[in-house]
């Protein structure tokens, strides 16, 4: 399986994700949580979704895996994101991303048949192409507005 384009996942608030349905655009896949250091990254998420709407899609995964920073549930989680950052953008339900078929996916490379690599924090950013293929791994403190993001966003 060398797309994403072939998962769905809960949504956070019901509903399914269908990664499918952003054939033709870029994706953002991050792992979020609300007490974190990086939180504030849920803004520059929200601003990069908004300029670029029509060229990628973000993906948020709550996840209680680092620091214990995420410990709300889905509703707690949805509300916080939505008072406090205007997220638009798709939050999948909590999960936790060492176990998760998505981060199976995107960290193995016999899966996505380009890189293994390891999440380190909340915040770490998997991008990938049009088709759903995997094509670069941002660190945790790597800002969504970063030009390197940016530019790629852009191409």
């Amino acid at each position: 399986m060398n797309t994403i384009h072939l998962f769905k996942v809960d949504g956070i608030a019901g509903g399914t994700i269908d990664f499918a349905a952003f054939a033709g655009k870029k994706i953002l896949v991050v792992n979020v949580a609300s007490e974190c250091g990086l939180t504030p990254q849920y803004q520059q998420l929200q601003e990069l979704y908004e300029e670029f709407e029509d060229k990628i899609a973000i993906v948020g995964f709550p996840a209680n895996n680092f620091g214990a920073q995420e410990p709300g549930s889905n509703h707690e989680i949805q509300a916080f994101c939505s008072r406090n950052y205007g997220v638009t953008f798709p939050l999948a339900s909590k999960v936790d991303v060492i176990t998760h078929p998505v981060y199976q996916w995107l960290t193995q490379q016999a899966l996505n048949g380009v890189q293994d690599s390891k999440v380190t924090w909340n915040f770490q950013k998997y991008a990938l192409d049009e088709q759903g293929r995997l094509v670069h791994v941002f660190p945790p403190a790597v800002s969504p507005l970063d030009e390197e993001i940016i530019g790629w966003v852009s191409e």
